[in-house]
């Protein structure tokens, strides 16, 4: 189960990407070929971020849930080189209890 706080800590996350180059792979299903294109952080929003792609221009948004679900997978430009966005654990209710 994905918390409204694991969501939270990725926003939070994306927002100190914005600006920043981008590779997006997408799933597009079992039997095509993942997608995966370059873009920009354009803006986060509560639910959801924006990118706008290099190549033509166009803009795209996603679900924060895309990335916990892994149909969507998120490289940051670090620089140097890609480091992959690993979303924060999600962590089951029995231990979040144990840990409040």
């Amino acid at each position: 189960m994905i918390y409204k706080s694991d969501i939270s800590s990725l926003k939070k996350n994306m927002e100190e990407q914005i600006g920043h180059k981008i590779i997006v792979k997408e799933s597009p299903g079992k039997r095509s070929k993942p997608l995966e294109k370059s873009a920009i952080i354009e803006q986060v929003y509560p639910t959801y971020f924006r990118v706008k792609f290099e190549e033509n221009e166009r803009r795209s948004s996603y679900n924060y849930t895309d990335i916990f679900t892994k149909s969507v997978e998120v490289q940051i430009y670090d620089g140097e080189k890609f480091q992959a966005l690993e979303p924060p654990a999600i962590i089951s209710k029995k231990n979040r209890t144990e840990y409040a």
